[in-house]
């Protein structure tokens, strides 16, 4: 039998060997425990939280490697400001088959633009399910219009003839449907942009504009076969002419995409629309634009007209000659 001695002896080696085994069994296995219990209490909460994986896995020299995976977490869209202008963006669409990529490209965009009321014109005889539904699945301020082009004003062969305004009657509309909700006497501060779905637009340009008094400026990328189009600006901060090569001695040789305008300005003059007849090529801009300023009511930004905020891009032009007359692929597909 062995004597108390010996036992004492035992009990003293082998007591501190289990303690340390206990504590390092538990070191490991509590991170992995406190990560589940978090994700249980985020899952409670339905919030769009990270999640966090832990896989251990022996090696041949016994060495343990963690992976962690995360997600991205961003609310949508930001939350709104009682202090900030509203900018209403303007964009008239159509039906082709890059339009969800187009959509999809340019809500993503705005998403990131506090403050921002998306007014979205469908050129056709009424509101599609796909554009309707793109829009809800955004979580954006939207307003959902449609109108459709008459037949003499549609395109007809080359989609880049300048003398065809397409677009013109939906941002039309868009402008009377503001004049409609806020009324000439609403103090509602705002801004009115007009963007196109193809363009591509810096999350800088949107709060530029946002300091808008009457019509702010700035250059627009690979338009009028150039690098980019501008206006002049003096040293003075002044825009005196304009920096193109396609017909410069227009009243306003600018972009769509390179202006914006107080809404109040909108409000308060009723006349002002883009014109559909009698306008040549080019001059859609200045038939808004000569309604509400003159050259010297204009505010260059972007430091001073210096640094390129949009780009006029398009995206290619798919090619579907395998689909056939009658589709090889699943009509019922959203693309």
């Amino acid at each position: 039998m062995p004597k108390r001695r010996d036992i004492v002896a035992i009990v003293l080696i082998v007591l501190p060997w289990t303690l340390l085994i206990t504590v390092w069994h538990q070191s490991a296995i509590t991170p992995l425990l406190a990560t589940r219990k978090d994700d249980r209490r985020d899952g409670r909460s339905n919030s769009r939280n990270t999640f966090a994986l832990k896989e251990s896995c022996s090696l041949q020299n016994r060495d343990i490697m963690e992976v962690v995976r995360t997600e991205y977490v961003y609310s949508r869209p930001p939350p709104w400001s009682d202090v900030l202008p509203t900018v209403h963006v303007i964009t008239p669409t159509y039906s082709r088959p890059v339009q969800k990529a187009e959509l999809t490209r340019l809500s993503n965009t705005l998403l990131h633009v506090p403050n921002l009321h998306w007014i979205l014109v469908e050129d056709s005889q009424r509101r599609t399910t796909l554009v309707g539904r793109l829009l809800q699945e955004t979580g954006l301020n939207y307003t959902h219009l449609n109108v459709e082009t008459p037949r003499n004003y549609k395109v007809r062969g080359d989609t880049r003839d300048p003398r065809i305004p397409r677009g013109t009657i939906q941002r039309n509309l868009a402008l009377r449907w503001l004049r409609e909700t806020f009324g000439v006497n609403s103090s509602q501060s705002g801004i009115v942009y007009f963007a196109d779905d193809d363009n591509t637009y810096s999350l800088e340009l949107f709060e530029e504009m946002r300091s808008t008094k009457k019509v702010s400026v700035w250059p627009v990328a690979f338009v009028g076969g150039l690098r980019y189009e501008s206006p002049k600006v003096n040293t003075l901060g002044k825009v005196y002419g304009w920096k193109t090569v396609f017909d410069p001695h227009r009243p306003f040789a600018i972009d769509m995409a390179g202006f914006a305008v107080n809404l109040r300005l909108i409000l308060s003059k009723p006349q002002a629309y883009f014109k559909l007849r009698g306008v040549k090529g080019g001059y859609q801009e200045s038939s808004l634009l000569k309604e509400l300023v003159t050259l010297s009511d204009l505010e260059p930004k972007a430091a001073n007209c210096t640094k390129v905020l949009v780009w006029h891009t398009r995206t290619e032009k798919p090619v579907l000659v395998n689909e056939g007359k009658k589709g090889f692929t699943d009509s019922n597909v959203e693309i």
